[in-house]
């Protein structure tokens, strides 16, 4: 190689000058960088394409959440009437006995062939055992006993009335307590104001979430004492408690054409399932 030419050259013509580079060596040698840097720049590509892979398929199976509504005690509810108890059968008639009698005939004076056979004067003696009437009548003699009065009523014993107490808080009514507008407005009002996703966004897995929510409806319609019976977790419980309090006034319970203080049960179910 000349002199001018080894400033200028590769270590690897240096190396191989006056040798057979035709025999694979320094054609190795040669393109080693370029073959490392393709295989790293392959590797880091690869692993790119699975990573941006994963989190794609991560982001488009998202849980879905949906939320049914179940009604309880929602029906008008009709008390169950009592048979009423038979009335007594009425105490059996008895005739009070035939009193001997005799008809009281005045005295006066007429002919003897105008005298009638009805209005003949009894003798004295006659009539001591005798009692005096307007008839004449057979029977047994007056001993001084007084037939017994005969009862005159309907025979039917009344039970007495009870007076309700309309100031409890009563959960069997004539007619229920109902949010303005039914159920369906009812159904409506809850799932625009319920938040559906939470449950995914507190990592729910797929699943049923119910909650069993009572509160009181009074008089006027004024809902109070929300409370849940159950958590199933996930912010389920106080999602549904903080939807029902900021809820507006309810149709009051009505019980024998009074508005009455009702307790009812709500049903809310968060589903949350995949895609």
């Amino acid at each position: 190689m000349d002199i001018n030419k080894i400033l200028s050259a590769d270590i690897l013509d240096i190396l191989f000058d006056g040798r057979n580079k035709q025999y694979g060596a320094y054609d190795l040698r040669k393109t080693y960088s370029k073959r490392i840097t393709f295989a790293l720049v392959g590797t880091m590509v690869i692993c790119l394409l699975l990573v941006v892979g994963s989190i794609i398929a991560n982001s488009t199976k998202k849980s879905k959440a949906e939320i049914f509504i179940a009604e309880v005690n929602l029906e008008n509810v009709k008390e169950e009437k009592k048979p009423e108890p038979p009335p007594p059968p009425p105490p059996p008639k008895q005739e009070p006995p035939k009193v001997e009698m005799a008809k009281f005939t005045p005295p006066k004076i007429v002919k003897d062939e105008e005298v009638k056979p009805d209005e003949e004067i009894k003798e004295v003696e006659k009539l001591e055992d005798t009692k005096i009437g307007t008839i004449n009548q057979e029977g047994a003699k007056d001993d001084g006993i007084v037939a017994p009065p005969v009862e005159k009523g309907s025979g039917v014993v009344e039970a007495p009335k009870q007076e309700e107490d309309y100031d409890k808080v009563f959960t069997v009514v004539q007619i229920a307590a109902e949010f303005p507008g039914g159920l369906p407005a009812w159904t409506k009002y809850l799932e625009r104001n319920l938040n559906r996703d939470l449950p995914v966004e507190n990592g729910a897995p797929p699943g049923k979430y119910t909650v069993v929510v009572s509160f009181i409806v009074s008089k006027t319609g004024d809902i109070s004492d929300v409370t849940a019976e159950n958590d199933p977790g996930y912010g389920t419980k106080a999602e549904a408690i903080r939807v029902i309090t900021k809820g507006p006034k309810w149709k009051p319970a009505v019980q024998n054409g009074r508005n009455v203080i009702y307790r009812h049960k709500q049903s809310i179910t968060f589903q949350v399932s995949d895609e």
